[in-house]
């Protein structure tokens, strides 16, 4: 033991027990599946990032060994500990270069979002020395400055290769390739089941999958198109369900990326108007539906039962909010009657 602190010292890394692990020391071969939940922190105590908090809820960090994960510090420090132990780790700033990348998707992926948003096709380094934001201050200060940093490790399993299913972001890209068909269909079957929130997770994944694929390849090339044209299905079906859950902005937000690039998709001009429609957003809504008879006429009796009842739901706004006026201008506000003793 004495012996691997001190090869992780000469590695630039210190490490700390907090509290012992249970049973021997496993030999992680490659394709082993670690469980952890992990705490990142500044070096003055400032927290980053918290496994267990993250998102609202308390989920785990899974782990293949051998997959090159964009931060390999992660995997040097983790073959240092038993199962069950809990240990922290100060590490030099030559091995948290790549942190904030890391932490962006981890932060994305906590909030629903794509774990790709935000990064440009371009590999981590360059990533790095490009000047844009990753959208959150603390993240774009570490990236313009790097620094030492301790993570905090609880180890809760150490699964051996071939005792679990593998999941998508550990697959091959043949595997991913393979599997996006069967996510779709999958995703289909739970929507018309009524499970939205499980069909919606479905369609994430099969975008992920193929995002990631996408990122490989040259915006604008044929095998980026074909991803595209598959992502494109998938992300209508994402958006129908987000529609049904009530996240009108973020179903504006991903039609409008798919107008951007096919401004003739009926289906997304269609999520997009109503979304437009729930929030307010009255100009818009028209804008989208007269374009919708345009493209297709056969659209008529359902636009304009859309349009009848955004401008009811119009109608009741308003009367509301005269009453509102009315009450707020007819409040009695007269002064009490001053006495003498």
């Amino acid at each position: 033991m004495e012996e691997e602190a001190r090869k992780l010292l000469e590695e630039g890394i210190i490490k700390k027990l907090i509290s012992p692990g249970k049973g021997e020391l496993s030999t992680f071969p490659n394709g082993t599946k670690v469980v952890f939940h992990y705490r990142t922190s500044l070096c003055d105590g400032i927290l980053l990032d918290d496994s267990r908090t993250m998102g609202g809820r308390s989920k785990p960090m899974e782990l293949i060994l051998g997959k090159k994960f964009k931060l390999a510090v992660w995997e040097r420090v983790i073959i240092t500990m038993k199962q069950g132990e809990i240990a922290e780790f100060t590490c030099d700033k030559r091995h948290t270069a790549l942190y904030p990348l890391v932490s962006q998707s981890l932060r994305n992926i906590s909030a629903g979002k794509d774990p790709l948003e935000g990064q440009r096709h371009c590999c981590g380094i360059a990533q790095i020395h490009s000047h844009h934001s990753l959208g959150h201050k603390d993240l774009d200060q570490l990236q313009a400055s790097p620094q030492p940093l301790v993570f905090t490790i609880e180890l809760l399993e150490v699964l051996p290769p071939g005792s679990f299913q593998l999941d998508v972001w550990a697959m091959t890209d043949e595997e991913k390739l393979e599997l996006v068909p069967q996510i779709h269909e999958e995703g289909n079957m739970l929507f018309k089941q009524g499970k939205i929130k499980e069909a919606t997770e479905k369609y994430y994944n099969g975008i992920a999958c193929l995002k990631n694929l996408q990122m490989k390849e040259h915006p604008g090339d044929e095998v980026w198109v074909k991803f595209d044209h598959m992502i494109t299905p998938l992300l209508l079906n994402f958006c129908q369900c987000k529609l049904l859950q009530g996240q009108y902005y973020e179903v504006i937000e991903h039609c409008s990326a798919i107008l951007f690039k096919y401004e003739d998709n009926v289906k997304a001009l269609y999520k997009r108007a109503k979304a437009h429609a729930a929030v307010w957003n009255e100009v818009e809504a028209r804008a989208d539906f007269n374009r919708l008879m345009e493209l297709d006429p056969s659209l008529g009796p359902s636009v304009a039962k859309e349009l009848k009842a955004m401008e009811e739901r119009i109608r009741i706004k308003e009367k509301e909010e005269k009453g509102r006026y009315k009450d707020l201008f007819n409040y009695n506000t007269t002064p009490a009657t001053a006495t003498t003793g």
